[in-house]
């Protein structure tokens, strides 16, 4: 892509910057109304439906040309404004969790992505850029952004940010890192027989389960550090006096890199492979959805995240623990330069996927999280198209192995 330096008169940094935090004023209060309407109607993967609508009415109501059913998917949401030669995708998630409600705080996730965007929107004519607020449903299960990318969601995006609210203490952005994870269902078929008298004839289904899962069991003892891997029998049986002539297992497999998740399930898949041969069963796998890749924060974008969150008053400090967590704005990142940092929802100590997070996410500090979210994302903007401009490339590092998207 050729990005046409602006004219001379063209206000790129000083006075961008000092629009986007000036534009607050107009958009705290909605953008906070949102989270809370949000938070209030937890809807499930695939199901946002009053989620996706509130987006898009926010957005238009903001002057955005919104819609929702983006991509082939009901619930996802496309918003653009203005007519530049820089697309920026700012994303954003609302999807919670069975029976917890938002205890992942994706209503944070969507109110700080709607915010960046407006402000955003103030200064698009003078940085000469495209906003694009991209709705991403089924972030938990089903691999939303999977399905949006491969429909074309962000073919046109020149690079593409997001943020997370946590507990704990803000972090630097490259030091976040995600897990790959692949989701997968194993189906075996035997035969049936009277489970209370001989059955010579019967093929134990869930014998085959039991040998399958058993195996994966003693196989964490040699998987390398980092590697987790889980399942459970989604289908078991019918009654106790029939042998199940059908059953079925759940597994996930997550691992820093997309390679070392291929190699374990290759490895775990072995063993229930055995389970097959040793009962007699037929036996067949499949994706139960798509395979999420780890997170390539690009160091360009997290540096400038860092440098935005300190100038707006917050501290971010190194982080050196282990990945946790999968999202599938992995998969983006390894298609446009992009960023998944973390923000705290300062004295929140509770893990996400609780119901003290869920609690979390709709408190003063969660607002306070929403606002600086959107305000560094926006300011990020800024200044990565000022870095574009100056004829600077966006490049990363992924596994020591430098590469550039779209030719940058």
């Amino acid at each position: 892509m050729t990005i046409v330096p602006p004219p001379p008169s063209h206000p790129v940094a000083a006075g961008s910057r000092d629009t986007v935090i000036a534009s607050r004023a107009n958009w705290e209060a909605e953008v906070l109304a949102l989270s809370a309407e949000i938070h209030q109607h937890p809807e499930l993967a695939f199901a946002e439906h009053h989620a996706s609508v509130q987006v898009a009415r926010t957005l238009r109501n903001a002057g955005f040309a919104a819609h929702t059913g983006a991509f082939g998917l009901d619930t996802a949401v496309e918003a653009t404004f203005g007519e530049g030669d820089i697309t920026v995708a700012i994303c954003a998630e609302y999807d919670a969790l069975p029976g917890l409600g938002h205890a992942c705080g994706h209503n944070v996730i969507a109110a700080a992505g709607v915010g960046a965007a407006i402000a955003l929107s103030r200064v698009a004519d003078d940085l000469g850029i495209r906003v694009k607020l991209l709705g991403t449903p089924a972030e938990e299960h089903g691999g939303g952004k999977i399905l949006m990318l491969e429909a074309g969601a962000w073919h046109d995006v020149d690079f593409s940010l997001m943020v997370h609210g946590g507990p704990g203490d803000d972090l630097h952005c490259a030091d976040v890192r995600t897990q790959a994870v692949a989701r997968f269902d194993i189906s075996f078929q035997g035969h049936p027989g009277h489970a209370g008298a001989p059955s010579p004839d019967g093929v134990n289904a869930a014998n085959a389960a039991t040998i399958g899962l058993v195996a994966m069991g003693l196989l964490r003892q040699h998987l390398p550090d980092g590697v987790r891997a889980n399942a459970f029998v989604s289908r078991g049986g019918e009654a106790t006096n029939i042998i199940p002539s059908s059953t079925r297992v759940r597994a996930e497999v997550r691992a820093d890199t997309l390679e070392a998740v291929e190699v374990a399930q290759r490895r775990i898949l072995a063993c229930f492979e055995g389970g097959a041969i040793a009962t007699g069963c037929s036996w067949e796998w499949e994706h139960a959805e798509p395979t999420y890749a780890h997170v390539v924060q690009n160091p360009v974008l997290a540096r400038a995240w860092d440098r935005n969150l300190l100038a707006l008053g917050r501290s971010p400090r190194p982080h050196t623990g282990a990945p946790g967590g999968s999202t599938d704005m992995g998969n983006v990142s390894h298609v446009v330069p992009s960023i998944h940092p973390l923000i705290a929802i300062e004295g929140c100590s509770s893990a996400p996927h609780t119901r003290e997070f869920a609690d979390a996410a709709i408190g003063a500090a969660a607002g306070a999280a929403i606002v600086d979210g959107a305000l560094a994302m926006a300011l990020t903007v800024v200044d990565a198209v000022t870095h574009l401009r100056d004829g600077q490339k966006l490049v990363h590092a992924d596994a020591g192995d430098a590469k550039e998207y779209h030719g940058w």
